[in-house]
């Protein structure tokens, strides 16, 4: 089976998000189960530096009204890759969402050079049967296919986050290559303007999310008026897992850890602790269970009601890492909170991939009270590293997550802790209930056992897509 992937992120090159290490873990897994997949990306000059090119397989003149284009041979560790390589949108700084002026454009050429390479193939006779899209970016992949003439591949869309959905003025549909029959509710209209998540759910093969309750959540609430068309197509949608690549976070192994450790010896994670206290600036000691978030600070991540909650957890003995960025008043709030605990709290704005993994090694409750969270990866990450998760009972969080109660700490299923209404009252009760199993060390370990012992590998999810691949009608080869 020939797939290729179409993102706009790839760790560590280009990362904003869990889709960075999505898009480096999941078609390696695939690849080892036997599929053939590639990934198209943007040639940023990170990705350019870091992985060089081995030729041109397409030329692409005057894409989407910025220039010349070429399509590149590349390759990552066990990840063959395609690169877009065009300067005027993708050679400058900025990250890969920023110069909204030409933002449409941008990946618009990024999905008409995918729906290229999925009609002609490459200059070397490699065509994919199957053209996977992930989030906005590349949601006019699959009308791209479905309004082209040649030969049309599968194609299949994977929502990420469905809060983000690229929607640009519906003036730029003739700049943007598309037909003015393809501006109906049935094509790429939404809303009366142009949107490119909406028209790749209308109209690819197959669509996926990361996890089975959000799925479930977005055809009913928190779809941002995709609800229908979710719903509609629901025979079409799956809800699949992510994974962990252990590759990347493995304490055992972890080069940005003072000290390895795994779940044959778990009091080896004991000098992580004072090494991050000393970092964020706490005060050492093993007594003052740490609580830590790893988040963008963005109100659907609820880290205001970590907000309210400062004063209390303090209160309780407990000290607090914020790692993040994003809006400025909760940036300030934080700062602020540091400095009326000085020593107690503490915040570090922007975001550090080592100081991430020390944070993990370290804490002893990882707080994620997201208002939605499509899947959500810290959480993951937390229970491989030991830290127990105190989540908010949504989206993936509710899949992968099992909370603490009486029932499963006598069957011993418990992992973390999780609550239920979007409030600062109930995040408190939920870390008074951590701070209650802290206080109590053979419980503790038992639930921090049963964390590390969790299994997140991607292989599962591989063998989930390559079922979905498996349901779309073939078309030839």
């Amino acid at each position: 089976m020939r797939i290729l992937f179409v993102a706009s992120e790839l760790f560590p090159h280009v990362k904003v998000g869990g889709l960075g290490d999505v898009m480096a873990a999941l078609p390696r897994a695939l690849r080892a189960l036997g599929a053939d997949v590639r990934l198209l990306l943007p040639a940023y000059p990170a990705l350019l530096a870091a992985v060089g090119t081995q030729g041109e397989v397409a030329h692409l003149p005057d894409l989407m009204g910025g220039g010349p284009a070429r399509i590149l041979r590349a390759e990552a560790p066990g990840l063959p890759l395609y690169l877009l390589d065009q300067p005027a949108f993708f050679d400058r700084p900025g990250g890969p969402y920023g110069h909204p002026e030409d933002l449409a454009r941008r990946f618009a050429a990024l999905a008409w050079a995918a729906a290229h390479l999925g009609r002609a193939g490459d200059a070397e006779g490699w065509r994919p049967q199957i053209l996977h899209g992930h989030d906005w970016p590349t949601g006019l992949m699959p009308a791209y296919v479905a309004y082209g003439e040649g030969p049309r591949p599968a194609t299949v869309m994977t929502i990420h986050n469905i809060a983000f959905q690229g929607r640009f003025p519906a003036s730029m549909l003739g700049e943007l290559r598309l037909p003015r029959h393809a501006f109906t509710p049935e094509g790429v209209e939404f809303h009366g303007d142009i949107g490119f998540l909406k028209a790749g759910l209308n109209l690819a093969d197959r669509l996926s999310t990361v996890s089975p309750t959000y799925a479930r959540e977005i055809q009913v609430a928190g779809g941002h008026g995709l609800e229908g068309l979710l719903a509609h197509r629901n025979g079409s949608l799956r809800g699949i897992l992510n994974g962990v690549d252990h590759e990347v976070w493995n304490p055992a192994k972890d080069p940005h850890l003072v000290c390895h450790y795994d779940l044959k010896h778990p009091a080896r994670r004991a000098p992580n602790r004072p090494d991050f206290q000393r970092r964020m600036g706490l005060q050492e000691g093993a007594a003052a269970p740490l609580f830590a978030a790893v988040s963008r600070l963005d109100p659907l991540k609820g880290l205001d009601l970590v907000l309210e909650n400062v004063d209390h957890l303090v209160a309780r003995g407990a000290q607090l890492a914020v790692l993040g960025t994003g809006d400025f008043h909760a940036e300030g709030a934080f700062r602020q909170a540091a400095r009326r605990h000085p020593g107690r709290v503490a915040v570090f704005i922007g975001y550090d991939e080592a100081l991430a993994h020390r944070a993990f090694a370290a804490a002893d409750v990882l707080l994620v009270p997201s208002r939605q969270e499509p899947c959500g990866l810290t959480q993951l990450y937390a229970q491989v590293y030991g830290a127990l998760p105190l989540v908010r009972r949504t989206g993936g969080l509710a899949d992968t997550v099992v909370g603490v109660s009486p029932d499963t700490l006598a069957d011993g299923t418990a992992t973390g802790f999780q609550f239920e209404a979007a409030n600062g009252w109930a995040l408190g009760e939920a870390i008074n209930g951590a701070l209650d199993l802290h206080a109590d060390p053979p419980a503790w370990r038992q639930v921090q056992r049963r964390a590390m012992a969790a299994d997140f590998s991607w292989e599962a999810p591989a063998r989930a897509y390559l079922d979905l691949y498996a349901t779309i009608p073939s078309r030839g080869s």
